[in-house]
C-alpha cells in the first residue's frame, strides 16, 4: 500500500478504492445489507455512538497531546451529529433504539492493540483509522445500491466525513510516530482487518 497522500473519494458510481484497506468488501455483504436494512440502520446508529466514544476515551487517555485532543474533539462532535441523524431515520422508519449484539470485528481488531506505550497509542490510532476507512467504503456501497434515493443521498452525504476521519487518524499517527513505522504497522493491522471480513458474518452489520 502507498500512503504518500491522504485518500480521496472515488466517483459516485464507482466502488471507492480505500488505500488503508487491503481487500474490498465482499459482494454478498451488499446483498445481506439491502435485505436487512432496518438492522443495518440500527447498527449504524450504534457505530456512530461507539465512534464518538472511542474519540472521547482517547482524549481522556492522552490529555497532554494537544493536536490529538483538538482533532478528536472535532471527530467526536461530528460522530454524535451523525448519531442523531441516523436516529432520525430510525424514527422515520419506526425502528426503536435497542441493543444489538456486536459482530466480532471490532473486538478482534482492538485485541491487536499492544499494551505498552507508545505502541498502544499508535495501534489505537491505526485501528480507529481502519474502522473509519471500512465505514467510508461501506457507506459508499449503501449510497450506490440503496433503492430509496433519499436514503442513498443521506449515505452519500456521510462519505466525505468518514474519509476525513480516517485521514485524520493517519495524520495523527504520523505526527507522533515516524512514517515508516506507521506504514509497517498499518500493513500488519490491515491484514488482520481484511481477514476478519473474509467470511461473511451471519448477522447483518455495518462491519460484518
Amino acid at each position: 500500500m502507498t500512503h504518500s497522500t491522504l485518500p480521496t473519494d472515488a466517483p459516485e458510481q464507482a466502488q471507492p478504492t480505500i488505500k488503508f484497506l487491503q481487500q474490498p468488501t465482499r459482494p454478498d455483504w451488499i446483498d445481506q445489507a439491502l435485505q436487512n436494512l432496518d438492522t443495518i440502520l440500527l447498527d449504524h446508529s450504534h457505530c456512530e455512538r461507539k465512534a464518538a466514544g472511542v474519540a472521547v476515551n482517547m482524549m481522556f487517555r492522552y490529555p497532554s497531546y494537544t493536536k490529538l485532543v483538538r482533532t478528536l474533539t472535532a471527530i467526536a462532535r461530528e460522530e454524535l451529529e451523525h448519531f442523531e441523524l441516523v436516529n432520525q431515520w430510525l424514527d422515520r422508519r419506526g425502528i426503536a433504539l435497542a441493543p444489538l449484539p456486536a459482530p466480532p470485528y471490532g473486538s478482534k481488531l482492538s485485541a491487536q492493540v499492544r499494551r505498552d506505550e507508545p505502541e498502544r497509542l499508535l495501534d489505537m490510532l491505526l485501528v480507529s483509522g481502519l474502522i473509519e476507512a471500512r465505514s467510508h467504503e461501506r457507506l459508499g456501497l449503501l449510497a450506490q445500491h440503496l433503492p430509496d434515493p433519499e436514503l442513498a443521498k443521506f449515505y452519500r452525504s456521510l462519505m466525505a466525513s468518514e474519509a476525513r476521519h480516517y485521514g485524520a487518524y493517519w495524520v495523527l499517527a504520523t505526527t507522533y510516530f515516524e512514517v515508516d513505522e506507521v506504514t509497517a504497522r498499518l500493513q500488519e493491522l490491515a491484514t488482520v482487518e481484511s481477514e476478519l471480513l473474509a467470511t461473511l458474518h451471519p448477522h447483518p452489520r455495518i462491519h460484518s
